[in-house]
Parts: structure tokens; C-alpha cells; sequence
């Protein structure tokens, strides 16, 4: 079996993004939806509008959201909006808020180690392809954010991050935190829930994951701890799976004396446990071709 192909430079910029993109040969065809995360109220880390402009503009993208469900300014949709147009997303680019007015779409997870639906917002069946934008870090309940915790969390409405963070037992969000599932039933939902939405596109996606930035905390966070490693690049493939486990293998084989502080977040939450999990659903592959460019 050929292994996936993950493109990769150690330049930073934001024209490195298109030229690694371009790599990849895949035109997203018709609507393309861009999955961003466009940063908690008081976050230092997340990525800026600025940085993914000339990738947004390259595939004439529709920058897409969905509400959180944990208390700060993006549970709910008009709060959201105004910290959407703070942040700059509205600036530079369409913004669809997917979950905004409901009702959620429905999405069968085929096969599901735990789900067997998943819940996005709406909006997304205006789209016909979708190109995810990663801002690889540390996660304080998953151990890492990346390609698969966009697919999964990142995708899911309000009440599908419920969903997802519950094992699909509540979707009421004033009620996230009430019975949480065993740590690796919440990471199998999330590779179920991912499934859901690279099955929906058939194929019509791409990932890009920046590893910039790198706290132990998620762009999610108010209060986040300050980057504990240097920045390493940036990298772009077709295979969810293959480019999450392609940065965590850079993390493990750095030199930087801060990466034990991100691993021990990563594995202390088990984080990728969801990696196997969706290579075991099907949905990518482990084995991959590092290319540097």
C-alpha cells in the first residue's frame, strides 16, 4: 500500500502555504469551504486572518466556524460574530457562522467505535469542498488539536461539540460537563465524528497544519500558556491521519528542549489514541512519505 504523501517546509510564511497546497495537485471543486480556528477571547496563540490570506483568496474560499460550547465569546452566535469581526476573519473574507440558525444536519458515522451520527452545522451543505487550516498545538482535553480535533470538535455545531465530548449521551451544552465518557471512548468519538465529515466531502478535501505557535494549551483557551517550543513549519496533505502523526513525529524527534512539556500534555491525555482509531475507521493512514520542500 503506498504510503500518504505529507508536504513539508520549515518556511513560515503565508505564500509557503500555497505553494505547499499546490503540491498536493488537488483543485477543490465547486464552493470550497476554509475551516479555520478563529480564536478565543484573550488567546495570544491562535493563527491571524492575515497569515492564511493568500491561501483563503488562492482557492476563492468561504472562511467557516461553528459555536463553541463551553463558556466565552463564541457559544453563542451573536457574541461569535462580533469576536469574528475583532479577530479579522470579516475583514478579509466571507464568514459563515454554520451553526448559527438550526437545525443541525445529521451526519451517519459508518461503523462508528462509538457515534453512530454526528451533528455539524447546517451550512455546511452549501459547500462541496472543504480545505482545513490547522494550527497544530497542544489540547487540554484531547492533548493535541490538529487536522483531526478540526474534522471532529471543530465541525461539530454547539450541540454536536456536546455530543462529541459526552460519547453521544447529552447535547444539551449547559450540561458539557456533566458525566464525561472514559478519556478514550471522548478521543474515539472525536475520530468517529471526523469520519463523518471527510465521508460527507468524498474526498473533495485538503489539510494544512501550521506548527507555530506551540503551547500546551488550544487556540480555545482565554488564559493559554505561552508557546513552550520553537516553531518547525508547515505541512499539507490529502490524508487527515498521516499529517497529524507526521507532527507529532517532528515534535518527538525535535531538539528543542521544550517539547517534553507538549508530549507530556499529548500523552498524559492519551491524544493519539485518536489517531489510531481513525486509521483503524479507515479514514487515513499512519504510514506516510515525508517530503520536504
Amino acid at each position: 500500500m503506498e504510503k500518504s504523501k505529507v508536504y513539508f517546509t520549515r518556511n513560515l510564511t503565508p505564500e509557503s502555504i500555497v505553494n505547499l497546497y499546490k503540491m498536493l495537485g488537488k483543485n477543490l471543486p465547486g464552493k470550497v469551504a476554509v475551516k479555520v480556528h478563529s480564536g478565543e477571547e484573550g488567546n495570544q496563540n491562535y493563527l491571524k486572518p492575515e497569515f492564511f490570506k493568500p491561501m483563503v483568496e488562492y482557492v476563492n474560499g468561504t472562511i467557516v466556524e461553528c459555536n463553541t460550547a463551553y463558556e466565552g465569546e463564541r457559544n453563542y452566535s451573536d457574541k461569535h460574530k462580533k469576536l469574528l469581526e475583532r479577530h479579522g476573519w470579516s475583514k478579509y473574507f466571507n464568514v459563515d457562522l454554520m451553526d448559527e440558525e438550526g437545525p443541525d444536519m445529521a451526519l451517519p458515522v459508518s461503523n462508528g467505535k462509538i457515534l453512530k451520527e454526528n451533528f455539524v452545522g447546517k451550512d455546511m451543505a452549501n459547500y462541496d469542498s472543504m480545505l482545513v487550516l490547522s494550527h497544530f498545538k497542544g489540547h487540554p482535553m484531547g492533548g493535541y488539536g490538529g487536522a483531526l480535533k478540526q474534522l471532529s470538535i471543530g465541525c461539530g455545531s454547539s450541540a454536536g461539540k456536546t455530543w462529541i465530548h459526552s460519547a453521544g449521551k447529552e447535547k444539551d451544552q449547559t450540561k458539557l460537563w456533566d458525566n464525561l465518557p472514559e478519556q478514550d471512548e471522548f478521543l474515539e468519538s472525536m475520530a468517529d465524528a471526523a469520519k463523518s465529515v471527510v465521508e460527507y466531502f468524498k474526498g473533495n478535501m485538503a489539510f494544512v497544519n501550521v506548527m507555530c505557535n506551540m503551547s500546551v494549551d488550544c487556540d480555545c483557551c482565554a488564559v493559554a500558556e505561552d508557546p513552550c517550543m520553537k516553531d518547525i513549519g508547515i505541512l499539507a496533505s490529502l490524508d487527515p491521519v498521516a499529517i497529524d502523526m507526521a507532527c507529532i513525529d517532528l515534535v518527538k524527534n525535535s531538539q528543542d528542549a521544550g517539547k517534553d512539556h507538549l508530549l507530556e500534555r499529548i500523552n498524559s491525555r492519551h491524544g493519539t489514541h485518536t489517531i489510531d482509531a481513525a486509521e483503524e475507521l479507515g479514514i487515513g493512514s499512519k504510514e506516510y512519505e515525508l517530503i520536504e520542500i
